[in-house]
């Protein structure tokens, strides 16, 4: 069976797969993003590939229909809504799951066309601060360096990065590094300890938003020091002197650090040369995000590290096509090839060459401002594609109300029943990873292949195809007769051709004139790749900059002061290792689901002990709109008066776990990135009168106000709470196991106040159910081994004998290790990461839980491991 090269569809890292029809995946060795390793995502592709939960035909209020009948009305709703309220009152929001082509079409067919640049996309609630930085500070949203400086760098700086759970495998090529250059420093800047800390040299926990404060002290300490690269910034920038006083003026004691931590930074910063400076989320997700961006910008600016093998600053992005669709102009604010929506030379030149009709020549509603002009009724018709903002948006309690508003809304996706999809008047089916065509650019600037392995189901369609049907049924027959993805990179990279006199830094033109044959064959390559000239590794070590005179510019910044109140949290929210967005994926496979199978928030000791709670109960928190119920961590990793919670947890697997209903819509200026870890929140006790756990063989159902179910190995499993006990123990087991028939064997300790029910249906085992006043205690994973056995009475002990050693919950996701494995190796002399893997196989395959294993090894009393 012949592999087939393609790309890993989750994170920004791009990693290349190896592919095989039967659904083997394992990594491609060849592809310089990941030379063959996989974190716990990618290496579960294969068991995402089913048809189970997919949109198998497009649906017209939430009936089956034709293709034609359904763009029909696509098209006529959008072509209605232009005719009477004008091109404005439609929109796109659309992902950076979507391949570059997709991206391509929908904002050719809306800026180029239609003539609005309502068109936007999730990839605005991870990347706009960093796209607005590196415009405001290069002239162009680059991205200088490339994952090689990793290698070769004396000082990694990672700023609000979990790169071990968020970027596995840019993290362990960090750790490689590190283990063959001991003599290299790591240093993590994050409020919360993660994962990622227990490998820094140095953990600051900085204040949130603290950033800027701490930058603007570098930068004064490298102009007091002399260290200052004064030739390159009197050749290559501009404004040192005036962000060199407002930097003067801010308190270093905003950042929230003591003078010893900021010392030893410091002198760490200025004392290597070869410094990269890795930043994320924790940046990017802020109402300052831009001005943090920029104040990380102007220290290497300042010192000239930049461009250079082993320095310069280098943004990590959270999605696979997050850089294609900005290089498409798939923000709101931006034009295609990096070029400026408000520069009438550019619109004229794009216009030109995709031969528009019209072309937008004002920046549309970027992504918060476009669901308050849905619940304000001013957008008329609205397509939403390959993403879920009714899960994913901040304030999304409010976000899915504002659908209700919108006379007219379709969803493209591959998956029939989401949070968003069940808004929709129309649902049309898209092809998914495995069974489209296209390309990515990952963080690095690397352009690479996504190629199908799998037939789709039969009624499915790529979303570029839909997207094309629709625009021709509008009119716009000329533009949009693509017949396959080759077609469109084509005319996507003629445009570098077209566009080039202008000088920007994005450019393909070398790619341009490619055969069928060709793109299909296409390897990974950097850009720029300009016709007749070697890719460019690095940008900006000689200047060259894309302001008008050339030059970069360093930005006065103001640090905000810090913000702390004694009656409320900030909420942080983020990924956990094994889980991406809101989980249609992930979710399909139980084994990503061992690792954390429920929402949780995770809460400093200080803080649960002053609004009275404790480990595993349950906590409500509540914003402006919404609120959401999670369960209890206490974790000394966390920050006094900061919440951390996970993102992923949706309807369909936990009503009340979306915890961003409880956020807000507070924004930054500059970007209009949303502050999703930032927004202020309540926080109390959820008093459950009773808490349960239960595991079946199919999908459970339960409408108490807990419940977090998740697959597992033998079928479903979920932690549920309620408030009244019920009258009948039984009957709430039956419902909630969904299995009227069978036998029902019940256990009750009246003195204990726990109850436990066994389902047995013709000598199997069907169900459990364990429920008591506090949160249950049973081996989750030895009662899950069960469901579906033959004599399985023993399930109602609730933990194994001493001939069957529970492995306890896991850690190792890739391999199927649990704690209790890993603490009976250890016991028995393994003292050492890799004699762990050695012995159990954990942390053999992508990494991600050798934080957790060196945390066991440090005898660490509770392994918990904080997420991003």
């Amino acid at each position: 069976m012949k592999a087939v090269k393609t790309t890993c569809p989750y994170c920004g890292v791009g990693c290349g797969v190896l592919a095989f029809a039967d659904g083997t995946i394992k990594g491609d060795p060849d592809h310089p993003a990941n030379f063959g390793h996989l974190c716990s995502k990618g290496s579960a592709l294969g068991e995402t590939l089913d048809f189970e939960g997919r949109l198998l035909a497009p649906q017209i209020g939430k009936r089956d229909a034709s293709w034609n009948e359904a763009l029909d009305l696509v098209a006529s709703k959008f072509r209605d809504a232009i005719d009477e309220h004008g091109p404005d009152s439609v929109a796109f929001y659309v992902s950076g799951q979507l391949l570059t082509e997709d991206y391509y079409v929908a904002n050719k067919l809306m800026k180029g066309y239609i003539g609005s640049a309502n068109i936007d996309t999730n990839s605005r609630l991870c990347m706009a601060s960093s796209v607005a930085g590196h415009k405001r500070a290069f002239g162009t949203d680059t991205v200088p360096g490339n994952y090689e400086d990793l290698d070769q760098a004396d000082l990694v700086v990672l700023v609000g990065s979990n790169l071990a759970w968020c970027h596995p495998i840019l993290f362990q090529r960090l750790v490689a590094a590190k283990a063959e250059r001991p003599n290299m420093r790591v240093v993590n800047i994050d409020p919360r300890r993660t994962a990622t800390s227990d490998l820094a040299d140095l953990h600051l926990a900085i204040r949130p938003d603290g950033d800027a404060a701490l930058f603007n002290a570098l930068l004064t300490e490298i102009e007091a020091r002399g260290a200052v690269n004064t030739p390159y910034v009197a050749a290559h920038v501009t404004g040192f002197d005036a962000t060199l006083t407002e930097a003067r003026v801010s308190n270093p004691k905003d950042c929230g650090l003591t003078h010893a931590e900021i010392a030893e930074f410091i002198d760490l910063w200025i004392g290597t040369e070869k410094t990269v400076t890795i930043y994320s989320q924790g940046v990017n997700q802020s109402a300052v995000g831009t001005d943090k961006v920029n104040a990380i910008l102007n220290c290497h600016l300042a010192t000239g590290r930049i461009g250079r093998a082993g320095m310069g600053p280098f943004s990590v992005t959270g999605q696979p096509n997050a850089m294609g669709g900005r290089e498409v102009g798939g923000l709101a604010n931006m034009l295609a090839n990096h070029l400026d929506l408000e520069n009438p030379a550019h619109r004229d030149a794009v216009q030109t060459a995709w031969n528009a009709p019209v072309m937008a020549d004002h920046a549309g509603l970027k992504a918060v401002d476009l669901f308050q002009a849905c619940a304000d009724g001013k957008i008329k018709a609205l397509w939403v594609i390959s993403t879920n903002p009714a899960v994913s948006m901040p304030n999304s309690a409010f976000v899915s109300q504002a659908f209700e508003n919108v006379t007219f809304t379709v969803v493209s996706d591959i998956i029939e029943h989401t949070d968003t999809g069940a808004l929709a008047d129309v649902l049309l089916p898209a092809t998914g990873w495995g069974e489209k065509s296209g390309t990515v650019t990952n963080s690095e600037r690397r352009i690479s292949r996504q190629r199908p392995f799998i037939p789709g189901p039969k009624e499915a369609r790529p979303d570029w195809r839909i997207l094309c049907d629709v625009a021709k049924r509008m009119g716009y027959v000329e533009g949009f007769n693509f017949t396959s993805p080759a077609q469109i990179f084509d005319e996507y990279a003629k445009l570098s051709t077209a566009t080039g006199h202008f000088g920007k830094d994005f450019n393909i033109s070398g790619l341009a004139g490619l055969s069928e044959a060709d793109y299909d064959t296409l390897a990974p390559v950097q850009w720029p790749i300009k016709t007749g000239q070697i890719p460019k590794e690095r940008f900006f070590a000689n200047g060259g900059f894309y302001h008008t005179d050339g030059k970069a510019k360093m930005i006065p910044i103001t640090p905000p002061k810090p913000a702390i109140s004694a009656h409320s949290f900030r909420l942080n929210s983020g990924r956990i290792r094994d889980q991406w967005h809101t989980m249609t994926r992930t979710g399909k496979t139980a084994r990503l689901g061992q690792h954390i199978s429920e929402p949780f928030a995770e809460i400093h000791p200080l803080d649960a002990e002053k609004i009275g709670v404790s480990d595993a109960t349950l906590l409500r928190i509540s914003g402006q709109n919404g609120s959401a119920i999670l369960r209890v961590m206490i974790s000394e990793r966390a920050q006094i008066g900061s919440l951390f919670a996970p993102m992923h947890w949706t309807a369909s697997f936990s009503k009340t776990g979306r915890i961003n209903d409880a956020g807000d819509s507070q924004v930054d200026p500059i970007s209009g990135q949303p502050a999703l870890k930032g927004a202020q929140v309540t926080a109390q006790a959820f008093e459950a009168g009773w808490y349960a756990f239960a595991a079946t063989d199919h999908e459970i159902q339960s409408n108490r106000p807990y419940v977090a179910k998740m697959r597992s190995d033998t079928g479903w499993r979920a932690e549920i709470a309620g408030v009244k006990p019920p009258t009948c123990w039984e009957q709430e087991a039956r419902e909630t196991l969904a299995l009227p028939m069978g036998d029902a064997m019940v256990f009750e300790d009246i003195n204990r106040g726990t109850v436990r029910v066994a389902i047995v249906e013709n000598g199997i085992l069907r169900g459990a159910f364990f429920a008591a006043k506090s949160p249950v205690a049973v081996a989750r994973g030895f009662v899950i081994s069960l469901i579906g056995s033959k004599g399985a009475t023993h399930v109602l002990a609730g933990v194994p004998g001493a001939d069957q050693p529970d492995p306890g919950a896991t850690v190792c996701a890739c391999m199927n290790v649990g704690i209790n494995t890993l603490r009976a190796a250890i016991d028995a002399g393994s003292m050492t990461v890799e004699a762990l893997g050695n012995c159990t196989g954990a942390g053999t395959n992508c990494g991600s839980c050798k934080p957790e294993l060196q945390a066991l090894l440090r005898d660490v009393p509770s392994l918990k491991v904080a997420a991003e």
